[in-house]
């Protein structure tokens, strides 16, 4: 472990200024292990194979040395194809690729099946014209394939993540048949939680003399007391407040997932005579900084902050670290779950998991490797929902799930 004097961070990659200037404003500095490993092989631009799970940071490990290529020598064409399994993977591989991208000129698409004859048409427009980034389930992308109007003729990286789910799925053939529209001169990019033997076959088809990154996820400091609540969204406001009263907690940081939320946390600690403050990508620069410096001086108690602004929050002994909602990484919840008990201390961990993101936290405990305890709600506050991780998987992580509506998009990526 680097100490902090001497840590890598985002600026020793050398980014282009309108790729570190997002970063800058998400407030990420410091790479996570498989970023640290993986970034400067990719900017080589060799063939990679990266066995690394879910919630390491894998997103931002192929995305950034990607925009930075983009950035530094802009494309009228499509220049990267990422391929996923499921279209919740496409839509949160998008998601943060609008917020790392937002002072670039990169554009991007998810495609997935689903929808109308209008998505259809757009997907259409988006390949026909060029979005630099087309993120797409083995499916859908076939669809347009085979109709003849894709042209991927400059397409110079193909990404595959999640590559050995997407084979459990059964989706080898339709990424082989894929891999005859690309060009042969490209780099080749695949990530997996497992390397089973069927992935290394796969890689020996599609890659060449790849370079290979393996790495294991760092579990939480054993003084940290973790607990998860089961709780429909409408209880989660009373229960921070009851959580809250307990005065012994002077220094508390909230994680919520949108800045709407968050701000609505904060006018509703307000209104309870709490002493709160919200950070969020609203803010100007100076804004955050106060917020934060009142926060680390301890005349500040609650710190509410937005996902995508956790990883720059750097400030130690922290009493309670709640997880408003599941984070979306597991490793986003070791690494806010280290905020807590630093120095042989202990400290507080909680999250709240609503019936839909049940299964998410299931991926959290596998990481971790235990189950974190559950406790019951407060009497006043009613029944929380039933506790059906694998149930919740089953409904909702379908690819192609007709169900799922997606968000109109192409154009150049928004804010978070």
């Amino acid at each position: 472990m680097q100490d902090k004097e001497t840590q890598l961070t985002f600026r020793d990659f050398h980014f282009e200024d309108t790729l570190q200037d997002g970063l800058d404003s998400m407030g990420f500095e410091h790479p996570t292990p498989i970023q640290e490993q993986t970034i400067p092989i990719i900017q080589k631009g060799k063939d990679l194979i990266a066995c690394a799970q879910t919630g390491t940071g894998k997103t931002a490990a192929f995305l950034l040395p990607i925009l930075d290529k983009l950035s530094k020598v802009p494309s009228e064409t499509t220049n990267t194809l990422i391929i996923v399994p499921t279209r919740e993977l496409a839509l949160q591989i998008d998601q943060a690729l609008q917020g790392f991208a937002y002072f670039t000129s990169v554009s991007s698409l998810p495609i997935y099946g689903g929808g109308d004859g209008q998505v259809f048409e757009q997907e259409k427009k988006a390949l026909v014209h060029g979005a630099n980034i087309i993120i797409a389930t083995p499916g859908r992308l076939m669809s347009h394939l085979n109709m003849g109007y894709v042209k991927l003729d400059d397409l110079q990286h193909l990404i595959l993540d999640e590559a050995d789910r997407m084979l459990d799925m059964g989706f080898v053939d339709d990424i082989l048949k894929i891999v005859t529209f690309l060009p042969e001169k490209r780099q080749t990019l695949l990530f997996s939680a497992t390397m089973p033997p069927k992935i290394r076959t796969l890689a020996t088809k599609l890659l060449r003399e790849p370079e290979q990154v393996s790495l294991a996820v760092s579990k939480p400091a054993e003084g940290v007391d973790q607990s998860a609540y089961l709780v429909y969204d409408k209880q989660k406001n009373a229960l921070i407040k009851h959580l809250l009263k307990d005065e012994n907690l002077n220094s508390v940081i909230i994680f919520a997932s949108t800045k709407i939320k968050v701000k609505e946390l904060e006018r509703d600690l307000q209104r309870a005579h709490l002493k709160a403050k919200a950070i969020h990508s609203d803010l100007e620069q100076a804004e955050r900084e106060e917020v934060l410096r009142n926060f680390r001086n301890r005349s500040l108690r609650i710190l509410v902050a937005t996902d995508i602004l956790s990883r720059g929050i750097d400030i130690e002994d922290i009493n309670l670290v709640v997880n408003y909602d599941v984070p979306h990484d597991a490793e986003d919840y070791v690494h806010r779950v280290g905020r807590t008990a630093r120095a042989a201390s202990t400290g507080q961990a909680i999250t709240f998991i609503n019936e839909l993101n049940q299964h998410k936290f299931l991926q959290i405990e596998k990481l971790i490797g235990y189950e974190v305890k559950k406790v019951p709600l407060p009497e006043f506050i009613g029944p929380g929902p039933a506790y059906e991780p694998l149930v919740r998987k089953k409904q909702f992580n379908k690819p192609d799930n007709k169900n799922f509506k997606r968000k109109k998009k192409f154009n150049k990526p928004r804010k978070d």
